[in-house]
């Protein structure tokens, strides 16, 4: 199965990226799935209904999220109803959507994506995030109820998303790390066949502060005075993410390699997908 992850979607000019292009990567590689990070979507906090639904109909499979999930307060009426919008699973019980999916694939396979939030040096502190991919692993087992076991892990420090994959190791297809909208290159396959990366980067305008307009970040560490809002750079973008190669007879994953595509970043693709 050939499945595609794209890190956190930052404002109008990451997500419009991520609409051009998806189409035709999906034609072009052949893809079976696609996970798009859409926290950031909506001038780089949160998403909107209407940017859920844009990213759906260019070829989405799942848009999850991270902490920013309910800075756009229509997220907390469309989550509850919309199955391919995920929120973290640990976030507490009554919390309104889904933190977990089991979907199908365009080659008829059965992928779990999971949505789960770290907690080092994070806002809002939730739930143990170990403790939640054990019950989603438990629910869903590899092999069982999915073909395939997707994870987003949203989180800050690496040492947190290295420990979790290496926890989850043979019992999940991928762990991709989200948050820190910086690409890492650490891009591997860990010893049980799981696939990991610490973070699949940002879809948005690199000539910035983590797809900020970098006046306002770089003004309050000078001064520690605001002057202004955060506001999303409106700059060309550089799609970032990461291409997978996961078994049909295992469900672990076969080859992996990042995905970058823009002006800003050196340019990578996928060479077994040529």
């Amino acid at each position: 199965m050939r499945l595609l992850f794209l890190g956190d979607m930052v404002g109008k000019s990451g997500r419009t990226a991520v609409w051009e292009r998806l189409p035709g990567l999906i034609s072009d590689y052949r893809l079976d799935f696609v996970i798009v990070n859409g926290e950031n979507a909506a001038g780089g906090f949160g998403i909107t209904e209407d940017i859920f639904r844009e990213t759906l109909d260019a070829g989405a499979d799942v848009v999850t999220t991270g902490n920013h999930v309910w800075d756009q307060r229509e997220a907390l009426s469309f989550a509850p109803r919309e199955e391919r919008f995920l929120r973290p699973a640990n976030f507490p019980k009554g919390t309104p959507g889904r933190g977990s999916g089991v979907y199908l694939a365009r080659n008829g396979a059965r992928v779990m994506v999971a949505n789960i939030m770290g907690r080092v040096f994070m806002h809002p502190e939730l739930d143990d995030p170990f403790q939640a991919g054990e019950r989603e692993l438990a629910a869903c087992p590899l092999g069982e109820q999915a073909d395939a076991v997707v994870i987003d892990f949203h989180a800050e420090a690496t040492s947190e998303k290295m420990c979790f994959a290496h926890f989850v190791d043979g019992r999940a297809s991928l762990v991709v790390g989200t948050h820190t909208h910086q690409p890492t290159a650490d891009h591997q396959i860990l010893n049980g066949g799981t696939g990991y990366l610490t973070d699949a980067g940002m879809c948005g305008d690199y000539d910035s502060s983590l797809g900020m307009d970098k006046e306002e970040p770089l003004n309050r560490f000078l001064s520690k005075v605001p002057k202004g809002r955060f506001e999303a750079a409106s700059g060309p973008a550089t799609i970032c993410g990461l291409a997978v190669e996961i078994s049909d007879r295992t469900g672990l994953t076969e080859k992996i390699a990042p995905l970058r595509l823009g002006p800003r970043l050196e340019e990578t693709a996928p060479n077994f997908w040529a």
